[in-house]
């Protein structure tokens, strides 16, 4: 995801705007990436409900995210996002989202989401009309991209609460982030600076799961696996943007 796909020239965008609340920020008022990962889902969930491409007949589960807080949210007080279609595949699609704050704060985000049908089901798909407009004829990939954490990774347990499954079933995308932001207070990069922060989902976590986190600091660079003992759930990594 080296590479983010520009605003389209044709096909469908759509734009919403938030304000920053009390939950939404740290200690130091800074804009969380769980709560930047919540107004992200929202925008997405209200664009596929205005096109019929939302539930129950569609199902949308990402599979890999990539933040680029290019200038950090620190004294903003709401954002504006434009949101819309990168690329395609047999059942996958792109989604790109840039996010202006009003004091000058600044992400640009790319994704890849898997098609499921009202069955639960990957399910090809077509007749996408305004979204593969966007698309331009770009491929995504589904196929997960970040490594796994070292073997001599340090661990925590990170207990599941009730309040992070949502209606799926399964513990919220949101909810990986709260996780990264409490392994990112005191270790890993200043994220009062430019950062970047990638997210794989290799598989849902369920409330019952034992889940540990798997951490290490490599150069500035944080990477944490979601562990249980089915195996690994999730890969994250949060990195200077300055090293890109």
């Amino acid at each position: 995801m080296d590479t983010l796909a520009p605003q389209p020239a044709v096909g469908r965008t759509f734009a919403g705007w938030r304000v920053l609340r009390l939950a939404d920020m740290d200690a130091r008022g800074r804009l969380r990436l769980d709560a930047l990962a919540r107004f992200l889902q929202d925008l997405a969930i209200d664009d596929v409900r205005e096109t019929g491409w939302g539930t129950p007949e569609h199902i949308w589960f990402v599979r890999r995210i990539q933040v680029d807080v290019t200038v950090p949210f620190l004294d903003d007080g709401e954002v504006e996002m434009v949101t819309w279609c990168s690329g395609l595949a047999t059942i996958a699609a792109g989604r790109r989202w840039s996010i202006t704050g009003n004091r000058g704060g600044r992400a640009e985000v790319d994704s890849v989401w898997i098609h499921l049908g009202p069955d639960g089901r990957p399910k090809r798909i077509e007749g996408f009309g305004v979204y593969a407009n966007a698309a331009d004829g770009r491929r995504v990939s589904a196929r997960p991209e970040l490594e796994g954490p070292p073997d001599d990774a340090a661990r925590a347990p990170w207990p599941l609460r009730v309040t992070d499954v949502d209606l799926h079933g399964h513990v919220n995308n949101a909810v990986h982030w709260q996780a990264v932001e409490h392994l990112l207070h005191g270790r890993g990069p200043d994220v009062r600076r430019p950062l970047r922060a990638g997210l794989d989902y290799r598989d849902a976590l369920d409330l019952e799961d034992e889940l540990e986190l798997a951490f290490s600091l490599d150069g500035g660079r944080l990477g944490v696996g979601f562990v249980t003992p089915a195996g690994l759930k999730a890969v994250a990594t949060v990195e200077p943007l300055s090293h890109r």
